[in-house]
């Protein structure tokens, strides 16, 4: 009797063991998504412009989250807290697609972010679309010691050196749902390899501040730094020596979800080129007689609860 028990105990430690969290480090993002830089912003309601040398320009955070996931408020609270030291910028993109809980996101924002990086689940956090950490868990003393290293890592924003020039960024309120926004950058010494179509483009993104939404049921009731859009503002060119482009836009603004608390966000992006489709083979069978003999390993274990429950029986 014992003996029967002690064996439906392992089986059932077992089949439970494959759901603990493991800490998973930091990685680079898949191979082919390009690098992000830029940070540069004004309410949209104002009329400025600045121009800041690249080298200053803050860390660009993307974070993948939900209104419902709990463990993504672990992950904002760490990223609050180290904003200041670091002078990150936070950027939270909303899962949209198949949702039914957060209203805070849109279909194609979300999209871009599963298409760029292959993640679907929060919480997500990428940093200038280089580097990224999937969860909440850390190896760290800390989820600030983490992030923190993050941000000290991708310094170069993919060019291969520390940044050396400048870039410009205005925006000019036309009315209360529009804008020009305007730009310019100038890149030196940088490593990129110009033969091999990359591009760079410039991109506004509108954020709202917070936005106020008391059914989410991880309660933190006010969510910052939703972006409600992304709008392309022109192409770069890449020269072997240097990087320069300037261009100016009208664009419409998207609606904010409540008050009217919205900013754009000058972002540059490096887009790699596609590649090309490997040939697909027929698939072949190459399981063995001997492999087909042997039952899945769910199916054993199924085998040997219902044995000791037999040996229960006839003891």
């Amino acid at each position: 009797m014992r003996k029967a028990n002690l064996i439906i105990g392992i089986l059932i430690l077992t089949s439970l063991s494959s759901t603990v969290s493991v800490a998973a480090p930091s990685t680079s993002t898949p191979e082919n998504t390009g690098a992000l830089f830029g940070g540069q912003s004004f309410d949209v309601n104002a009329s400025e412009a600045s121009t800041t040398n690249l080298n200053e320009l803050p860390p660009v955070v993307e974070v993948y989250t939900a209104t419902w996931c709990s463990n993504c408020v672990d992950v904002e609270h760490a990223l609050d807290n180290i904003e200041n030291e670091t002078n990150l910028q936070q950027y939270h993109i909303h899962r949209a697609i198949n949702e039914a809980q957060d209203p805070l996101g849109s279909i194609e924002i979300d999209q871009r972010f599963h298409d760029r990086y292959g993640i679907s689940a929060p919480p997500v956090v990428v940093m200038n679309g280089s580097l990224m950490k999937v969860g909440s868990v850390t190896d760290y003393d800390s989820l600030e010691t983490e992030f923190t290293e993050m941000t000290q890592s991708v310094n170069t924003f993919g060019t291969g050196n520390s940044m050396n020039g400048t870039s410009m960024f205005s925006w000019n309120s036309t009315s209360n749902t529009t804008g020009v926004a305007s730009w310019a950058l100038e890149l030196e010494n940088h490593s990129i390899n110009t033969t091999t179509g990359v591009t760079l483009s410039a991109y506004a993104w509108i954020v709202e501040y917070s936005a106020y939404f008391g059914e989410g049921t991880n309660g933190l009731g006010d969510y910052p730094h939703v972006v409600r859009g992304i709008v392309e503002l022109g192409e770069i060119e890449l020269h072997s020596d240097a990087i320069v482009g300037s261009g100016s836009s009208e664009i419409t603004l998207p609606a904010a979800y409540d008050e009217n608390d919205l900013s754009v966000h000058l972002i540059y992006q490096f887009n790699m080129p596609a590649e090309e489709p490997e040939p697909v083979s027929p698939p072949t069978d190459t399981t063995s007689p001997e492999e087909e003999r042997v039952p899945a390993a769910s199916l054993l274990a199924s085998l040997c609860v219902v044995l000791g429950a037999a040996l229960i029986r006839r003891e």
